[in-house]
């Protein structure tokens, strides 16, 4: 295992998070991007340049490399990359997934935020948007499977997931 290379996923993770934990959305229209915003975007881009370089020197960063928490810092990273940069994350992961050296899950949820940054429907329920009829999910391909499809990959049930994420709101 590349202790070294786990460390900095971890790291990029947690700053990742810290800074997501510190943006504060206001309603309304805003002249300029809030400071808060403008510092997570800085670290999304710098997170994404980083991911690009080592994915493409080395591939998927997978469980064998860098431990469980570190194939998943990564997928962290890829989830909140450029949008641009997302479909060759994906198919790195989708690789990864295939040789059991990433999380169903994880892939699940990047695949939905390619799929509804495509403008396709979702196929897991994991994205949702909030607007004025509240928080509601992004549309759902095959909405009958829906269960079936998040159970195959390791996700519990859509209702009590989407009431989850009601609660956090």
């Amino acid at each position: 295992m590349d202790q070294d290379l786990r460390a900095e996923l971890l790291a990029r993770c947690e700053e990742d998070q810290r800074v997501r934990k510190a943006v504060r959305i206001q309603p309304g229209l805003h002249r300029e991007i809030p400071d808060d915003v403008k510092e997570m975007l800085r670290i999304d881009a710098a997170s994404t340049a980083w991911l690009t370089e080592l994915t493409d020197r080395i591939g998927w960063p997978g469980r064998t490399l860098v431990g469980e928490d570190g194939t998943h810092a990564a997928w962290l990273l890829a989830q909140h990359a450029a949008q641009e940069r997302q479909p060759a994350f994906l198919e790195l992961l989708r690789a990864a997934v295939a040789a059991g050296e990433a999380s169903a899950t994880d892939l699940a949820y990047l695949e939905d935020r390619v799929r509804v940054f495509a403008g396709q429907p979702q196929l897991y329920g994991t994205q949702f948007r909030h607007d004025d009829h509240g928080l509601r999910p992004e549309p759902i391909e095959d909405p009958e499977h829906l269960d079936q499809r998040r159970a195959s990959v390791g996700l519990g049930r859509f209702a009590e997931y989407e009431a989850q994420m009601r609660r956090r709101r």
